[in-house]
Formats: C-alpha cells, sequence, structure tokens
C-alpha cells in the first residue's frame, strides 16, 4: 500500500516522467546516433580499402602489362614484394588473380604462400573476371567469429579484364568501436538519467511543495480548521494559485462564521419558539424538527427524522404530502380525548427554487387547545348570561303584562306579583354586581388593599354574623386555631369569599344539618374549609363548581337566588392572594370547600 501511494504521488509521478522523457529522449538519439555512425564508420573502412584497391590497381596492372627482360625479377617476386606493402590490422590478405588463366599470382598472406601458382576456383572471382564489375561480401569468419568483408575488383586494360584483386578486410574493428562507442553512450545514459532524477526531484520538489501544502490546507478546510495559510514561493502561476487559495481560505472563513452564525441563531430561535416547526425534504420526510413540536406531538427526535411528515401529523386517512403542499388554508389538529382537550393549528409553508422547483415543506403547529376552550368558555358564559338574564325578565314580563291586564285591581294577587317582580329584580341586579365584579378582577388594574389581620377573629366574626341571620335549622361547628394566625390580606375579599362558600353551604344544607368551619395552620400556608350535609356534588363535576354559572341543583339555586358566580369569584379572590381553593365532596353525604392562604411565620413576629 505504501508503495502504491508513494508511486500515486505527484511528486513521484513528476520525477518519472522526467526520467522517462530523458530515456526515451537519450534512446532516440542513441539510435539515430549508433545508426549514422556505424554507417559512417563503415563506409570510411569500406573507402579506405577502395582507395588502396585503386592505387594496388594501377602497380598491379604496370606489372601485368610490362615487357620483361632477363634483368628484372619474376612478376610472382614483384606482386610478393608489392602486396607485403597491403599488409596491415584492416586487411587480412590480398590476392591477385591472372585474369586468362585465373591462377593465384600472389597473396600478401604469408601462411597462404602455397596457393600461389594455383587456379582459383572461387565463383566470386570468377564472375568479376567474367563480367569486369566489383562484388563485396560480408560474413563471419567461422573460425573466429569475426566480420570480414570481402572486396573483388576487375583489373581492366584498354577494356580488356587482364586480372583480379581480392581483398580480406578485418572490419570486425568498425563493430568493436560501435561497441565500444555504445559502451560509453549506455554509460553516459546511466549518468544523464541519474543526474535527471536528482534534478527532476529537485525541480519536482520546488514544483509541488506549494501543491502539498494546498493539499494540506485543504484536507485542514475539510476539517474545519480555517487558520492554516499557504505559503508563497513565488509569482508564477503557483504562486498566483496559492495567493487565491488563501483569499478562498479566507472567504470560506467568512462565509462558514456567518452561516455558523445564522445556524446559532435559528438553533437558538427554534429552540425557544413557543411554536413547533417542522421541516421536510422534497419527498416529505421529516428533515428538522425542534423540541417544541417533538414535544408538541408526544415523539422523540430521533424516532421521528426521516419519516413522511402525514405520517407524522396522523393525516395519511386526509392528505398527501403534494395535497399539503397546495394547502393554502391552516389545518387543525385534533387529539383530544374523552378527558383531555388537545387541539392543534398546522399552517404549511412551501419551500422553492426560483426556478418553482419544490425543495420540501415547512410546518408550524400552534397549541390553540386554551384559545378553543376560551372560545367555549365564552360562548358557553354568553349563553349562560342570556339564559339567566333572560328567565327573570321572561318572569317579569308575564307578571307586569298581568298587572297591566287589569291584575293590580285583585288586593290578593297584585302584592304577590309585584313582589315576584321585585325578586327578579334584585336578582338581575346582583348578576350584574357580580359581572362586574369579575370583569374588574380579570383586568390588569385590579388591585388589592391589603392590611394586617387575626385569621381567627375574623373568622368567628363572620360565622357569627351568618349564625345570628339564619333562618335554616342548622347548626354551626367551629374547629379553629386557639392561638391567633396575624396574615397580611384583603379583608373585603376575603369576607366575600368566606360569604360564598358558607351561603352555598346554607343553601346546601338540609334542615337539622351540621356545617362545620375549621382553619389550621400549615407550613408554608392557612387552610380555611367550610364542610356541609348537603347533596354532594358528583366526581366527575368537582373541578367544574368554580367555573362560572355552574350550579349543582340549577332549579334550586334559582329558587334560591343564586347566580353561580359566587363559587367563580370566590376562586379569582383567592388566586389574587396567591392561594388557591378547591373542594372535596361525597355524593349524598356533603361537600368541603377548601382554600388557602400562603402564610410566613417569620414575617408575623417581624410585625409584632
Amino acid at each position: 500500500m505504501k508503495n502504491e501511494r508513494i508511486l500515486q504521488s505527484m511528486h513521484s509521478k513528476t520525477v518519472l516522467i522526467f526520467m522517462l522523457l530523458v530515456l526515451l529522449v537519450m534512446q532516440i538519439i542513441g539510435v539515430y546516433f549508433v545508426r549514422q555512425l556505424e554507417t559512417t564508420l563503415k563506409d570510411n573502412f569500406k573507402t579506405s580499402i577502395h582507395d588502396k584497391e585503386h592505387l594496388l590497381d594501377y602497380y598491379i596492372q604496370e606489372q601485368l602489362t610490362k615487357e620483361r627482360t632477363e634483368d628484372d625479377l619474376p612478376l610472382e617476386v614483384e606482386l610478393r614484394s608489392l602486396l607485403q606493402d597491403y599488409r596491415t590490422e584492416d586487411i587480412l590478405e590480398v590476392k591477385v588473380i591472372d585474369g586468362q588463366s585465373l591462377k593465384i599470382l600472389g597473396t600478401s598472406d604469408a601462411n597462404n604462400q602455397h596457393l600461389v601458382g594455383q587456379k582459383s576456383t572461387d565463383t566470386r572471382i570468377m564472375r568479376v573476371i567474367a563480367t569486369g564489375q566489383t562484388d563485396d561480401q560480408e560474413f563471419i569468419d567461422r573460425d573466429n567469429g569475426n566480420r570480414i568483408w570481402v572486396l573483388s575488383t576487375a583489373i581492366t586494360k584498354n577494356g580488356q579484364v587482364i586480372g583480379a584483386i581480392d581483398f580480406v578486410a578485418n572490419i570486425e574493428n568498425v563493430y568493436k568501436q560501435m561497441r565500444e562507442i555504445n559502451h560509453i553512450f549506455i554509460t553516459g545514459t546511466g549518468i544523464a538519467l541519474i543526474v535527471t532524477i536528482i534534478v527532476g526531484y529537485l525541480l519536482a520538489n520546488a514544483i509541488t511543495k506549494p501543491i502539498r501544502d494546498m493539499r494540506k490546507q485543504a484536507i485542514a478546510l475539510s476539517r474545519g480548521n480555517y487558520s492554516r495559510k499557504v505559503k508563497i514561493y513565488g509569482n508564477d502561476e503557483i504562486g498566483q494559485l496559492a495567493n487565491t487559495f488563501n483569499n478562498l481560505t479566507k472567504k470560506l472563513q467568512e462565509a462558514q462564521s456567518t452561516t455558523e452564525s445564522e445556524r446559532r441563531k435559528l438553533s437558538s430561535v427554534l429552540s425557544f419558539m413557543t411554536d413547533g416547526v417542522i421541516a421536510t425534504d422534497r419527498r416529505g420526510r421529516v428533515i428538522l424538527i425542534n423540541d417544541q413540536a417533538a414535544k408538541m406531538l408526544d415523539v422523540s427526535r430521533e424516532t421521528i427524522l426521516s419519516t413522511p411528515i402525514v405520517e407524522v401529523l396522523d393525516l395519511e386517512d386526509e392528505y398527501t404530502f403534494e395535497e399539503l403542499i397546495s394547502e393554502t388554508d391552516n389545518v387543525i389538529l385534533n387529539y383530544s380525548t374523552e378527558t383531555t382537550p388537545y387541539i392543534l393549528r398546522a399552517n404549511f409553508s412551501v419551500i422553492q427554487r426560483e426556478t418553482g422547483f419544490v425543495n420540501g415543506l415547512i410546518a408550524v403547529l400552534h397549541d390553540i387547545t386554551e384559545q378553543e376552550k376560551i372560545d367555549m368558555e365564552r360562548r358557553e358564559f354568553v349563553a349562560n348570561v342570556s339564559h339567566e338574564l333572560r328567565t327573570p325578565l321572561t318572569t317579569m314580563r308575564s307578571y307586569l303584562e298581568a298587572l297591566s291586564d287589569g291584575a293590580w285591581k285583585d288586593e290578593e294577587i297584585a302584592p304577590y306579583f309585584l313582589n315576584v317582580t321585585q325578586t327578579e329584580t334584585e336578582r338581575m341586579i346582583r348578576l350584574v354586581n357580580d359581572l362586574l365584579q369579575l370583569s374588574k378582577m380579570d383586568s390588569k388594574d385590579y388591585r388589592l388593599s391589603k392590611e394586617w389581620v387575626d385569621l381567627v377573629a375574623f373568622y368567628n366574626q363572620i360565622i357569627d354574623r351568618f349564625e345570628m341571620t339564619k333562618d335554616q335549622n342548622v347548626s354551626f361547628e367551629r374547629k379553629l386555631s386557639e392561638e391567633s394566625i396575624l396574615l397580611e390580606i384583603d379583608p373585603d375579599k376575603i369576607t366575600q369569599v368566606i360569604d360564598n362558600i358558607i351561603s352555598n353551604a346554607l343553601k346546601y344544607s338540609p334542615e337539622g344539618g351540621l356545617v362545620t368551619f375549621r382553619l389550621k395552620e400549615l407550613e408554608g400556608e392557612v387552610i380555611f374549609s367550610v364542610t356541609d350535609q348537603g347533596m354532594g356534588i358528583p366526581k366527575g363535576n368537582l373541578e367544574r363548581i368554580f367555573g362560572r354559572f355552574y350550579r349543582v341543583d340549577k332549579a334550586r339555586t334559582r329558587k334560591l337566588g343564586g347566580t353561580g358566580l359566587g363559587l367563580a369569584i370566590a376562586k379569582e379572590m383567592v388566586e389574587a392572594h396567591n392561594g388557591r381553593i378547591w373542594a372535596r365532596s361525597i355524593e349524598g353525604k356533603g361537600t368541603t370547600i377548601f382554600f388557602s392562604l400562603p402564610y410566613n411565620k417569620d414575617e408575623e413576629d417581624d410585625w409584632n
């Protein structure tokens, strides 16, 4: 793996390319040079032999055509003397053959002197003498393996062939020189390759070092490190590239910083939004969901990713993803159960490119449970107010019409009709006063007028007042603290709270019943309670008794002049004191209404 990595590096490839280029150039030059040199050396060699042949041809022609006297040496002796001068390292043997008899007249080789006077049987010599043309051949000597070049030429006189000269030359020296030159060339090529590798390495290092730096910088960039800078080694193309790369790194750092800042802002906005946000890809699969949306839908962010949004919102039976994209109105998601209402409103926004291509969908979820609950309560409140006002007004209208028709003349009926009309009028006044008081308590300008009060004495005074004015056969039992409990309250408001609770207890207590009053001091709070022995409240309605216009027995309450707002007013006043109010009841046995007020013993000691 390591060797493969080295060969794949740009540095090694550059050196290898330089080396191959030099080797290729040297080979091309070598082939051309060697061939040309071989041709030149061989041509020079053959030219020198031809020159010697021409000179020898002139001398032998004189000897063969010369008129010999008795004083002259024999032809063979003169030829031998003449041929001895041509005995050199390059010329192995020179023979002279007679043109008429084909006899060997002379040879330069001392070892072949016995051939002088014998007839030559060499067909090549016969062909040269017969045709008068020059013939040359190159072959390998079987004895020593050397290359030999044989040149045979005709000796002519006045156009007639009078003989032939046969040169046997040792051309092996030429090839030996070529081998020496090739060896020198190979050695030079090797030296050139070594120099090329060294120079190529240095040159490749100079070229690839900035590129390696940029590669390291690119790797660092991919890992989010923007602090590195590429060193600029010059103002050439690579230097300009390095400078551009540094500028790109700076811009990427700025863009990454901006993107990260925007991402953090978006993440912060999504995290602290009271609404849920869900984003999908173009296939409708969830790619982003904030904590609020996960909480609203009661799902885990990890498990919900890549899930179709119609499945997440439980809309498979009503919508497809394509239909949600084209949906312009909000969609109500009702997840209510029999006991707990839970309603969400979903608004959808399509993510589109400038070309109109849909990239995804964003769904914003709003919890409208409280809003729906308030709207429902408002509608119920309006209906109850309308009903509560319509009932006495209808009664009054009926009695007034009867009076106007002449019933006022009846001394027995007229006073009764007027009494009923007066009672209904007072009931409407109480209803309107209670509504005004609730409206005032709902406003932001509502203030309490607090003062320090002994709760035990305060509670006893209220009970005493009711005990003196009650017209029912109902007994009172007090279980109050024996020690004083000092607390800062608004006496008028707490009086009204206790009045409303006691009034309800008396209304629903049977003849001979018992109403029990308790006041207990606990850790951090004091608790008031009023217990009656009335008909009780169904368990499912306990939480509703503090609602506006709620009555357990509506007919009885109206008969007794109740408006259905007493406990609602009591709840508002207790909560204005940072307290709480609740009820316990056993149907058929009675009801206990509790309310608590914050109490700190240390504050009482400081006041004392």
